[in-house]
């Protein structure tokens, strides 16, 4: 029989995916898998069972949570030569990654993919702080994912997020920085860097037509401008438009910031450290199972 882990987060989201267990093992059973469940305890502890997974050289490896369970679950397999072919079960609140692979919450549907879906194989962003499936963000409003209350979010949800974004409206960061990428660099002031391998972050749609498998990632970069950044980020994130004064826009397969501001950077919505962040772009190297409806919108080379 053919091998599948189960790697879940009992308190993502609405911490209601416990309930399915069973349902969920006996629809994989059915599909010819053996199935075994692993739920993670503490944080980071996604990142030894993945791990462990790929040392077994499972057939399928399914993580059901939020955008974080994902991330701690790409750094687990991003460190070994086998990675398993990843299904994924969003039942986090934000679930950016899900929404732009068009993976429902409603499990049922999300299991229908992984069973019935292609299988590509997707760009990831290796970093000296480790790897992310899509963003890498420092500056306004990139830690509301993990500073925001986790009861906030079980109760009220998304509007959690927009609630604690409302207090960080007034501490607009001024990060100073040095940008290096594959056709040059620039230095300055800075607001909010994002470096993105995906349609959204936070809910919005940042990047209109991203590519996931072309080894490059989008950039978007905000100039530290008083008393409109958060006019720029509202245009941004709400219009979208293609050019927009004091915001640059680059693609690139590798990049470096160089920063001793103390604001810390944010990989997949996860805490990361502080200071200066390396990437690059490992192309096609997760393989992950999407509905064949999308692959030729986001996946260009396959």
């Amino acid at each position: 029989m053919k091998k599948c882990t189960l790697i879940y987060n009992p308190i993502s989201g609405k911490k209601q995916f416990k309930n399915r267990i069973d349902d969920v093992k006996q629809r994989f059973q059915k599909a010819g898998y053996l199935v075994e469940i692993k739920e993670t305890s503490r944080p980071k502890d996604a990142i030894k069972l993945a791990r462990d997974a790929a040392e077994k050289h499972v057939d399928l490896l399914v993580i059901s949570g939020g955008d974080g369970t994902f991330h701690e679950c790409l750094n687990g397999v991003s460190s070994c030569d086998y990675k398993p072919t990843i299904g994924y079960i969003p039942s986090g609140t934000a679930c950016d990654l899900a929404g732009t692979l068009k993976i429902p919450k409603n499990v049922d549907r999300a299991i229908d993919i992984i069973l019935n879906g292609v299988v590509v194989k997707m760009d990831y962003g290796r970093t000296n702080q480790g790897s992310f499936i899509y963003v890498a963000a420092i500056g306004t409003y990139v830690d509301i994912s993990y500073v925001t209350d986790s009861k906030l979010k079980k109760n009220l949800g998304y509007l959690a997020y927009i609630l604690t974004g409302i207090k960080e409206f007034f501490t607009i960061p001024m990060i100073k920085a040095k940008i290096e990428y594959d056709d040059g660099y620039m230095r300055g002031y800075y607001s909010m860097i994002l470096v993105v391998n995906s349609k959204r972050v936070a809910g919005f749609n940042i990047v209109n037509k991203p590519v996931l498998d072309d080894g490059k990632l989008d950039v978007v970069i905000y100039r530290y401008i008083p008393f409109l950044n958060n006019l720029l980020y509202f245009i941004s994130f709400v219009f979208s438009p293609k050019v927009l004064p004091g915001v640059t826009k680059i693609r690139t397969s590798k990049l470096k910031v160089y920063t001793d501001h103390p604001h810390r950077w944010n990989l997949d919505g996860e805490e990361a450290g502080s200071g200066n962040l390396h990437i690059e772009v490992q192309k096609q190297q997760i393989p992950i199972i999407i509905n064949s409806k999308i692959k030729s919108k986001l996946f260009k080379e396959q």
